[in-house]
């Protein structure tokens, strides 16, 4: 078991603390820690009960003294809470047994010491950046938003010292910074918000003529359109995505790929497998795939059929992609596992497989309900109200489990 101090390095826990998010910190504490609710009752002062209660967010913690004794108990650094000036100016990203990023080093340099901005500080971003896009399939966006969004303000603050090329080497990174972010607010279903990102990506991408951002930027709303459940628009924006000048071609195919899902929620079962199999030729012969399209791959193209499957409530089919999908997932993967995972529940629920249905539920309720939120949480939800209509039991034991949850 790690020390108090130690564990203040991970990002799950600073990000909670920084938010007092309570549940969430209470659930991270005891995963980083590998304690159970009792022992963490101890050590904060509170009964096991009360932390269940707040952990599952049927208690909040509203009481001066509650709040004291978990700040106090757990350790909490005084940074974390506003109430002095933090040592790090520039969060980082510091995952498990890594006790400094040196890519964050350099960068609090840029940024605290007036140090010149260069073309290895611009790569310093870049990879810092990629980590955080990896360390967002794990830990989720409620996590990972506000270390992104300060990360940001710090990059974007260094944009009066950039000169020539290094300044559009920068707006490319602010395009992404802002690309990310966007797609965070999209995750928590927070659509205005994503909106406002995705426009500030999309003016940074054209000013600094990146066509594979630009061409992501309107994939991306071509997905939130889709979530909406808007298939025509969804339509739309991916035509205008694949069709953007200087996008690659796996960027292409990203857009390709919307399209598809855009006619399967149109219930145009002929047009969405048609322009789901192009995507998959395209990206097939693709070598020139942009850093945040590293989750492309036959797994994730067989998700996709499955989504399109399950729009058109083709069970058996939907059931056999999302499975194949779901076996290239890596374990890390835990947020795109929990969504495929509460589809590929939905899909056994409609082949009328309740007693799967449940078990695959269940297999994935946890990080549905640590990450997964709203999404692949009110996918679990429709699995449950689908199994109550159909007269299964198994309904019934999936919504109460959810109610303790909620």
């Amino acid at each position: 078991m790690e020390s108090a101090l130690d564990v203040w390095v991970h990002p799950e826990l600073r990000a909670a603390a920084s938010a007092e998010d309570w549940s969430a910190l209470l659930k991270a504490w005891r995963k980083v820690t590998r304690s159970s609710q009792t022992k963490l009752g101890a050590v904060v002062g509170l009964a096991q009960s009360d932390i269940s209660a707040i952990e599952n967010g049927r208690r909040a913690v509203t009481s001066v003294e509650v709040r004291q004794r978990i700040i106090e108990g757990l350790g909490v650094p005084a940074e974390l809470l506003g109430l002095v000036e933090p040592e790090m100016p520039l969060p980082s990203l510091v995952l498990p047994g890594v006790v400094a990023d040196p890519e964050a080093v350099r960068l609090r340099q840029v940024t605290s010491s007036g140090m010149r901005l260069d073309a290895p500080s611009l790569a310093a971003m870049e990879r810092l950046l990629a980590e955080h896009r990896r360390a967002e399939d794990t830990l989720g966006s409620r996590v990972m938003n506000s270390v992104v969004a300060a990360q940001f303000e710090a990059v974007a603050g260094l944009y009066d010292q950039a000169r020539g090329p290094v300044a559009d080497r920068l707006v490319k990174i602010m395009a992404e910074y802002a690309q990310f972010l966007a797609w965070m607010a999209q995750d928590q279903d927070n659509a205005p918000v994503a909106l406002g990102w995705f426009d500030r990506s999309y003016d940074w991408a054209l000013e600094s003529g990146y066509g594979d951002m630009a061409a992501t930027t309107m994939s991306m709303k071509a997905h939130l359109a889709w979530s909406q459940g808007n298939g025509r628009r969804c339509i739309r924006l991916g035509d205008a995505a694949a069709s953007t000048a200087g996008a690659s071609e796996a960027t292409r195919a990203m857009a390709v790929q919307m399209i598809g899902r855009g006619h399967a929620l149109e219930g145009d079962g002929d047009g969405a497998y048609r322009r789901l199999e192009e995507a998959q030729l395209i990206i097939a012969s693709a070598t020139d795939a942009p850093p945040w399209l590293y989750f492309y791959g036959e797994s994730w193209f067989a998700a996709q059929r499955g989504m399109a499957d399950l729009h058109l409530k083709n069970w058996n089919s939907a059931i056999a992609n999302l499975t194949q999908g779901l076996i290239g997932f890596a374990p890390e993967f835990r947020r795109d596992r929990a969504w495929y995972g509460s589809c590929l529940a939905h899909a056994y629920a409609g082949a009328g497989e309740a007693q799967t249905a449940l078990a695959t539920a269940l297999g994935v309720i946890d990080d549905a309900s640590e990450i997964g939120r709203p999404h692949a949480w009110g996918e679990l939800h429709k699995v449950g109200g689908l199994l109550l209509r159909q007269g299964a039991h198994e309904g019934r034991a999936l919504v109460d489990m959810l109610a303790e949850l909620d």
